[in-house]
């Protein structure tokens, strides 16, 4: 299926749309990379940050790039990337959970903003992470029930971590549970999710003018490791991996039309394989 913003389904209103950048979504995604690069290092340029790109951007935006983060105050969309004004369109919320508001935010970088590649950024020490963890021990107080209903879409990444017990029962003990694998599940689980809802979304990875990236943010050295690389071929892997990263957990890359599978048809595991 391919993509087309001027189709029904796509329509976008004339009088807001955006011409498309011509760089493709690999060249994105290693300049965001490359940004990562500096910022490590203690090297950043703070590219167009100045009075000039600011009245640039005073009448439109042309970012070349969406970033669906969790809202942790240590995830800084434009300081980690090294980039500038106007470079990212962002949308964020604890522990990067899909809602329509978010979908709907996403699809208009999209189809109106014309931004190539859309970065799931998940991290560790999440605050939403651990209080899924939390919320399934035996023991776990009731929640205020707005964080409740937050944390929901997290929980099945907590129970197959986990994993059921001989009965079929899966008991978590918050002490002996591993965050960091939960939030890498639950980062799979959000791309996933983000392609089965949105159609627009989907089609344009398969069209080839989008890439949907999910990776992961390091706190302390402040790394971003990709997870999930989709619509880029070959997909261009984070620097900051490891071999045995690499091995014990390979990159997973889907492009073209599998990536676009509903999820009756595909459950994540399926969606996200290596092999496919």
């Amino acid at each position: 299926m391919s993509f087309d913003p001027s189709s029904p389904q796509h329509e976008v209103p004339q009088s807001i749309a955006v011409a498309r950048e011509s760089r493709p979504p690999s060249w994105v995604w290693k300049e965001m990379l490359r940004g990562n690069q500096r910022f490590v290092a203690g090297e950043p340029r703070h590219p167009r940050q100045d009075v000039e790109r600011r009245n640039e951007l005073a009448a439109e935006q042309k970012p070349l790039a969406a970033l669906f983060g969790c809202s942790d105050s240590r995830l800084a969309a434009e300081i980690i990337f090294d980039l500038g004004l106007g470079d990212l369109f962002v949308v964020r919320n604890a522990g990067q959970v899909i809602a329509d508001s978010i979908i709907g935010s996403l699809e208009y970088g999209v189809a109106v903003l014309g931004v190539k590649l859309i970065l799931v950024l998940g991290h560790d020490e999440c605050g939403a992470v651990k209080a899924a963890i939390q919320s399934q021990a035996p023991d776990a107080e009731r929640l205020p029930p707005h964080i409740e209903h937050l944390i929901e879409p997290i929980i099945p990444a907590v129970r197959r971590i986990v994993g059921p017990q001989p009965d079929g029962r899966v008991l978590v003990d918050p002490s002996t549970t591993d965050a960091l694998a939960v939030g890498r599940e639950h980062l799979r689980d959000t791309v996933a999710e983000l392609l089965q809802r949105s159609p627009l979304i989907a089609d344009a990875v398969a069209a080839g003018e989008l890439a949907v990236v999910g990776a992961n943010y390091r706190l302390a050295d402040g790394t971003v490791d990709s997870d999930v690389v989709l619509g880029i071929d070959p997909p261009q892997m984070s620097p900051y991996r490891s071999e045995q990263e690499r091995t014990s957990s390979p990159l997973q890359s889907v492009s073209g039309p599998d990536a676009t599978a509903p999820a009756a048809e595909q459950p994540t595991t399926d969606l996200l394989s290596p092999n496919r």
